[in-house]
């Protein structure tokens, strides 16, 4: 089973893509979206996140923007937030990998937005990194209703510049062509992955 690694800063186009695999049968695990469960009510997370910042959780669990205010720009306060979330989110993964291999998929898609910040590049057998200019990512994350300039700088100040990610990645996917584009360069990248591995999907 070849894992494939797929990331991009905020506001490259990283979900859609991860959309594009999983309609064309491929198993993804979104690292988001187990984060998402984590903070929600009785969600892993949120006992540890109140001892940790008390006052960042409620009844629906954690409030992201009391979170953010408590962690954002303050670079220890991120790292107890990360030796929290980034642990379970590691248990989460393994589920998925053990129980698609006894499935035996060729392919898996690992969405991990800090593939290369939590060091997961390390145990993927390729990486696939969704890139777009500058302008059309800032444009992208700023039409978003609860942006603000000051924090899409913060969290990119967080993540390995763009540049650099392309540079380690063994593909990239720039989501600033046409939709239509981007799905069929993830296509064939599907179909190239799938020869490698001669098991049954």
């Amino acid at each position: 089973m070849i894992m494939l690694g797929l990331t991009g800063g905020i506001g490259m186009g990283k979900s859609t893509v991860a959309d594009m695999f999983a309609r064309q049968g491929v198993p993804v695990f979104d690292a988001d979206k187990v984060v998402q469960q984590l903070y929600g009510p009785g969600g892993g997370a949120v006992p540890e996140i109140e001892r940790a910042f008390p006052g960042t959780t409620g009844p629906s669990g954690v409030s992201r923007e009391r979170l953010s205010r408590a962690v954002i720009g303050n670079q220890d306060a991120m790292q107890r937030l990360e030796m929290i979330v980034h642990p379970m989110v590691q248990q989460h993964r393994q589920q998925f990998l053990e129980q698609n291999d006894r499935q035996r998929h060729r392919l898996v898609v690992l969405d991990i937005p800090l593939l290369f910040e939590t060091g997961a590049h390390e145990h993927v057998d390729a990486i696939a990194v969704v890139s777009c200019s500058p302008d059309v990512q800032r444009s992208r994350v700023l039409a978003r209703t609860n942006m603000e300039p000051e924090k899409f700088e913060a969290i990119r100040a967080r993540q390995v510049p763009d540049a650099e990610k392309r540079a380690k990645a063994n593909y990239v996917i720039d989501t600033g062509l046409s939709l239509q584009e981007t799905e069929a360069r993830v296509a064939g990248l599907i179909q190239q992955l799938v020869q490698q591995n001669q098991t049954p999907m």
